[in-house]
């Protein structure tokens, strides 16, 4: 699935602004609305750690940015294992580290 990204960043109005793209699905064609909630250059390549927009969700979704030949950029699923769980445990433990204050 390779999705085009939209970089337009949105106020909802509580002065707080998220970066929002909408994703389209190459074999569907659904377009769907993700925030981002993370973004973190690994090796050299950037990975960006997405939720559903305006949904409750438990789980997020890693993609990352890839030139296309006519040098547009987008954002695409990572299809190697080894490479979504080096992005996976970093964004892990840096968005969803939980502090234990009972810990010396």
């Amino acid at each position: 699935m390779a999705e085009e990204k939209d970089m337009s960043a949105i106020d909802d109005g509580d002065e707080e602004e998220f970066e929002v793209y909408t994703l389209v699905d190459d074999e569907s064609g659904e377009e769907k609305e993700f925030e981002c909630i993370g973004k973190a250059e690994l090796d050299g390549q950037m990975y960006y750690a997405l939720i559903p927009f305006a949904e409750e969700s438990d789980e997020y979704v890693i993609l990352k940015l890839v030139t296309d030949k006519n040098g547009d950029e987008m954002l695409e699923t990572v299809d190697d294992d080894d490479e979504f769980e080096k992005a996976a445990s970093y964004f892990d433990n840096t968005l969803f580290d939980e502090v234990d204050y009972d810990a010396e």
